[in-house]
């Protein structure tokens, strides 16, 4: 009888694990290692450099890229009120594309703060600006190519286990991926997704970005565990901790987490990054982080470290840094006029989207507003639309 499926483990009396004195187990008897591939200086064994091609190397960049224009643009225009709120992903961009750049189509995939990932699986700037904007044709489009964003933290983490059980009753040849922050990890949520992936043995991957605080909570304050990813052993699968600012340790990390997950043993990464910019843009902070914390982050840019390692392999001749990000703008120009176009919603929308039919009750409701706006339009001028959306 295996591991798994014995029901109770009946500790030995004897020997050198029983009698004595109290033992304790603690966090000083566990060694957990970061992954590393390109020291912050530049630095690297060209022997541990996982096997991508030069073309597949250079794309790293230029996702990288995008991913830094995206939140530049994206803070832009919701600085000009075009946009209710934004989570800006700078300085993150090497664990999320790196991480990402694993993935299959096929693969699922929920995100809490990773937006360029589903632009690499065939999402658009389009969609993404009307799912910031709450409009719901944009987490519809993102569901035709496996993706979802949770905004409520820790929420979906029981969803990509549910979605993982799925694939291991279908015998599907594919992972469900959750990417969740430090923060999520503080929810029940998490612990019964994770909880549930490990006590069955589910193709799920669970991709931590550390990035030191739940909104205002620094870790350190957040859990008296030294990293996240000794948290996983409690609940019986394998952790990998990595440098979240070496976007080719992150790539050889959860690449080799993901060929372990398709066997149906599932592996929780943290990646140790830093968020830049402010939680979103409703946020200050100011109030709870120094500026000298965030100078130090600054020249650990992970963006910079990349560009170092393309230069020592010969490649960043093959790059026009300042092509691709007007390329990326003018994709977004055309993106931001496309949504734009979007009409204003109407009153009806809000029963809409939650019912294939919509039931009696809410069917009665929906004309009885409807009476009311046609009897009384001026109640119009106490309806508050969001910016384009």
């Amino acid at each position: 009888m295996s591991d798994r499926e014995s029901d109770i483990r009946v500790p030995p009396a004897t020997g050198d694990d029983g009698g004595g004195e109290v033992r304790y187990l603690s966090q000083s008897d566990l060694s957990v290692p970061t992954h590393q591939i390109v020291a912050p200086d530049g630095s690297y064994d060209a022997e541990a450099i996982p096997d991508l091609d030069d073309g597949e190397l250079l794309d790293l960049y230029r996702w990288m890229v995008t991913d830094r224009v995206f939140s530049r643009r994206m803070v832009n225009i919701q600085r000009r009120g075009e946009l209710g709120t934004f989570g800006s992903t700078r300085g993150q961009e090497a664990s999320i594309i790196g991480s990402a750049f694993t993935l299959r189509p096929e693969d699922w995939l929920y995100v809490g703060r990773a937006w360029t990932p589903m632009f690499m699986r065939g999402a658009s700037m389009t969609d993404m600006i009307l799912f910031w904007r709450g409009i719901e044709e944009g987490q519809e489009a993102f569901a035709k190519h496996n993706s979802q964003i949770a905004i409520s933290i820790g929420s979906h983490l029981p969803l990509v286990a549910g979605i993982a059980w799925g694939m291991h009753l279908d015998d599907a040849d594919a992972v469900a991926t959750a990417y969740l922050g430090d923060g999520a990890t503080s929810t029940g949520a998490a612990h019964e997704g994770i909880n549930l992936a490990g006590s069955l043995g589910l193709p799920a991957l669970f991709f931590c970005q550390n990035n030191g605080y739940a909104i205002s909570m620094p870790y350190g304050k957040q859990s008296g565990a030294n990293t996240i990813a000794q948290k996983a052993l409690a609940y019986g699968i394998d952790a990998i901790r990595v440098d979240g600012q070496d976007v080719l340790a992150v790539y050889d990390a959860v690449q080799s987490a993901r060929e372990r997950v398709k066997d149906g043993e599932p592996v929780f990464v943290e990646s140790v990054t830093y968020r830049l910019d402010a939680h979103t843009t409703s946020d200050d902070p100011t109030r709870y982080r120094e500026d000298e914390e965030v100078e130090h982050w600054e020249a650990h840019d992970p963006i910079e470290r990349y560009r170092e390692f393309l230069k020592s392999e010969g490649l960043w001749s093959e790059i026009d840094h300042d092509a691709i990000v007007e390329e990326i703008d003018a994709e977004f120009d055309e993106a931001l006029a496309a949504a734009n176009e979007m009409e204003e919603r109407a009153v009806s929308e809000m029963f809409a989207h939650l019912y294939d039919e919509l039931p009696p009750e809410l069917a009665r409701q929906l004309a009885e507003f409807e009476e009311l706006l046609e009897r009384r339009p001026e109640m119009y001028d106490y309806i508050e639309q969001r910016p384009k959306g």
